[in-house]
């Protein structure tokens, strides 16, 4: 079996949404994303682009509702043994057969969280889910029920991410090697993916994403690449990822004669980041890494190019995005804890010139304060 899990641990972490489901006054819990799946069973499939749904009672008792295809991985990749099909076929509503399951585990009447913020549940089937259930039983938000348990990572995660960190070290050490005049895009993204898989990783939850130019200040990934010219900046934002846990880089890389302003830039990104994990300590909020991002950026004259997030939580996530829950924005008051990731970027995007600037690396909170995970240092790269 490819479970990357002991039994024992998953069961504790069935045991601890147990509580948090009895806590909350919920009878059970019905999941729909991936990352609550994998969590709590070792469950690894991309099967929830259909209706697919994990339920677990309070009493500890799980099945899980999936179509046919991922039967066979469901075996593989975890420890349920309840697997229950439903049929593809014309006019089929998978949400009405899960309330016929729900029935025979006696939900009928009972208090129901739900995952509704998940990609596994679209609109449509959440209106199902509502339709199907309407009179059986109650309904509660519960989406970010084992997200807070996902949040903080035992050793056996934590290894997980230092691996990442490790692949996503080797696919920047590709892109400095090959960023230089006339380079193709193209061959940058395949030797940095080339690192990670070689190394024994995953897809990443979301494209990489790339960008020169001044497509340097675009923060998403968008199809069609180019080649590099005598005086450049690329852009690059990327994961290592081991077991789908992540551990996220971010990297300015110039080209040619570098701009004073745009060294400037780096510069006032290096203070930043030192302030942020200054800030991000055990017992306070993570708002206050924002807070002090904003606090250097503004002061460097950078307030208008700048975000208004540095961050976010890093674990096990699939597609379509590998950013997780919290995120370091202005008054956030999620409490950070050891054992904790988070990727911090120092982002500005000076529009009126174009130039960008990005430092970012992925940092594990530990009970003194917080540790880079990457061993590549921030410095500014000119080739």
């Amino acid at each position: 079996m490819a479970v990357h899990f002991s039994e024992q641990e998953l069961a504790g972490r069935r045991a601890k949404a147990c509580k948090a489901m009895q806590q909350a006054g919920l009878d059970g819990l019905l999941m729909f994303r991936q990352e609550s799946m994998y969590y709590l069973t070792g469950y690894d499939s991309f099967g929830y682009v259909f209706f697919q749904c994990l339920y677990l009672g309070a009493d500890g008792d799980f099945f899980l509702l999936t179509r046919l295809p991922d039967l066979r991985q469901a075996q593989h990749t975890s420890v349920i043994k309840d697997i229950r099909i439903w049929v593809d076929r014309d006019g089929s509503n998978p949400a009405i057969e899960l309330r016929d399951h729900l029935a025979q585990k006696k939900c009928k009447g009972k208090k129901l969280g739900v995952e509704y913020e998940a990609y596994g549940l679209t609109a449509r089937n959440g209106k199902r889910l509502e339709t199907a259930l309407d009179g059986f039983c109650a309904l509660a938000d519960a989406s970010e029920l084992v997200n807070r348990l996902r949040v903080v990572k035992s050793p056996a995660e934590l290894e997980y991410v230092r691996k990442a960190a490790e692949l996503a070290d080797a696919a920047l050490a590709e892109a400095n090697r090959l960023a230089k005049p006339g380079a193709f895009e193209g061959d940058i993204l395949a030797a940095m993916h080339g690192a990670v898989f070689k190394g024994g990783g995953d897809d990443p939850g979301n494209e990489y994403i790339i960008g020169s130019g001044k497509d340097a200040l675009l923060c998403r990934y968008f199809s069609g690449r180019r080649h590099l010219s005598a005086q450049d900046q690329l852009m690059l934002e990327f994961a290592g990822v081991y077991r789908h846990y992540h551990a996220c880089l971010m990297r300015t890389i110039l080209i040619g004669k570098p701009d004073p302003r745009q060294v400037a830039m780096h510069k006032c990104a290096l203070e930043a980041m030192e302030a942020c994990k200054a800030a991000l300590k055990p017992g306070r909020p993570i708002g206050e890494v924002f807070e002090a991002y904003a606090k250097v950026f503004d002061a460097g004259g950078y307030r208008k190019h700048r975000f208004n997030a540095c961050g976010y939580s890093l674990g096990t996530t699939f597609a379509p995005n590998w950013m997780d829950w919290p995120m370091c924005y202005r008054g956030n008051p999620v409490i950070a804890e050891p054992g904790m990731v988070f990727f911090l970027h120092m982002i500005a995007v000076d529009s009126d010139n174009n130039l960008a600037m990005a430092p970012g690396y992925t940092v594990e909170v530990t009970d003194q304060g917080c540790k880079p995970l990457s061993k590549m240092p921030l410095d500014l790269v000119v080739n």
